[in-house]
């Protein structure tokens, strides 16, 4: 897992985009092609395809597989086409999404994969079919999520105002906010960086202004003292449900970007330091702008 320091450059040299040759996959492309004009990085669009189904007749299959190499050979003379200064690589493999997708971005050492959700909250998630938890999950690099509210279509540079980072102030909190960080400076954007904590129970003795202020610091020390020669960071503290916190923050902030941190406990699937899988996937799916996770 390629992981950076807190206050270090994020750098990206390798991009992947994941794609079905949706529309909805294609409403990732823009956000892939930016980034990869803006880093100089080189482009790699993958596509997962599933075994074939030898029960039917064999024209039917190889039919199929035709028709894939034709899509998969004009999104690669696009790309070439829009990105004439980048180097572009199309590639195909069988299996589901996540597992593809974590294998293309390990042999070529990938520092980002680009996607697309249709997702829904509650059971019917869907990522590219129904691969959103294990692409998140399994991928050996950052993941940046374009979900069914945001936009599809972005001026040209990706003008970023406002980047919106949610943690936990747990374990793996220093990775995602270094991306949080690098990239309000990549795009001079104005950084706010969010915790959202259970409210007191009935009976404790919680002073709550004290504990707000505690919790408020941690968020200023996550700040490198050098990334205040170019912005204010903004520190906000909720109470409530992180889910909920974390879109009402995001939309009183005008965010084009949320970013949440995320951990790999020893012998379990990863999970965010922030959330539950589940929350996370409340946040793409009803977030007006892209979610980077990135893993610690």
């Amino acid at each position: 897992m390629k992981t950076i320091d807190r206050g270090a450059r994020v750098i990206l040299k390798t991009i992947l985009f994941a794609t079905d040759f949706s529309p909805v996959a294609n409403g990732a492309l823009c956000y892939a092609t930016d980034l990869a004009s803006r880093f100089g990085a080189k482009l790699i669009a993958v596509h997962a395809k599933g075994m074939p189904n030898y029960a039917l007749p064999p024209e039917t299959w190889h039919l199929e597989d035709q028709i894939c190499k034709d899509e998969i050979e004009r999104l690669g003379q696009s790309l070439r086409s829009s990105l004439p200064e980048a180097q572009v690589d199309c590639r195909t493999g069988e299996g589901l999404a996540w597992q593809v997708l974590a294998t293309v971005a390990a042999e070529s050492e990938a520092d980002l994969i680009v996607t697309a959700s249709t997702g829904r909250t509650g059971v019917d998630r869907l990522l590219l079919g129904s691969q959103a938890e294990e692409i998140i999950h399994h991928a050996p690099c950052p993941v940046l999520t374009v979900g069914p509210q945001a936009p599809t279509r972005i001026s040209t540079p990706w003008k970023l105002s406002d980047i919106l980072y949610a943690t936990n102030l747990g374990p793996g909190s220093g990775a995602a906010v270094a991306y949080a960080i690098s990239l309000a400076e990549e795009h001079q954007a104005q950084l706010t960086l969010l915790h959202v904590a259970e409210p007191p129970k009935a009976g404790e003795l919680v002073d709550a202004n004290m504990l707000v202020k505690s919790m408020k610091r941690l968020l200023h020390e996550m700040v490198p003292e050098e990334a205040a020669a170019w912005c204010e960071p903004r520190f906000v503290v909720e109470y409530g449900s992180p889910g909920e916190s974390i879109l009402q923050v995001a939309q009183g902030t005008r965010a084009g970007l949320i970013v949440l941190g995320a951990r790999k406990p020893d012998g379990e699937p990863p999970a965010t330091t922030h959330l539950s899988a589940g929350v996370v996937h409340e946040v793409i799916a009803n977030a007006a702008s892209p979610v980077l996770t990135v893993a610690g």
